[in-house]
């Protein structure tokens, strides 16, 4: 578990309500508490647990059974490869449509040309329109409607040809 992991947990812990969660894994044990009263506080406790030697030998036979999955992943990177990425300029909500009675900007398979607008993203109130930077054929949406993005977070793949 990396610490985005970690960070991304904290904040679900802390937006569920939830005044204590403890998750044990394999070779970690994290314990976060949220403060019962409105001042917003949380505590989060990571311990690294000592691999024992039978879990040691256990890892290479879970690495060959997790190899096929990784070979899916790469082929399927190396596909997306000749496809263009439209990422997130800015942080805040991603909204494939103008407004909830309007039709989305875009669906899968729509032809899109430079200074088309994709989707808007919500910052602080502000509805910020997101235009291609290239023209071709949406490939893929890669973010749910109503959905949090991050600054530079892949939102669209676009087949330039």
């Amino acid at each position: 578990m990396d610490i985005k992991e970690i960070q991304n947990l904290i904040k679900f812990v802390a937006k569920s309500g939830a005044s204590e969660v403890k998750l044990e894994m394999d070779d970690i044990k994290i314990t976060i508490r949220t403060g019962g009263d409105d001042k917003g506080e949380s505590t989060t406790y990571v311990q690294q647990i000592p691999v024992n030697q039978a879990v040691a030998q256990a890892i290479p036979a879970a690495a060959q059974a997790v190899a096929p999955v990784v070979a899916e992943a790469v082929a399927a990177a190396a596909e997306d490869s000749k496809y263009i990425t439209i990422k997130s300029p800015i942080i805040g909500t991603f909204y494939r449509k103008p407004s909830p009675d309007k039709p989305m900007f875009v669906e899968v398979g729509t032809s899109i040309g430079e200074g088309d607008v994709l989707c808007v993203i919500e910052a602080m109130k502000l509805f910020n329109e997101i235009e291609s930077e290239v023209s071709g054929k949406i490939v893929k949406i890669l973010v749910d409607d109503a959905s949090p993005v991050e600054f530079d977070q892949p939102l669209f793949l676009v087949d330039p040809s």
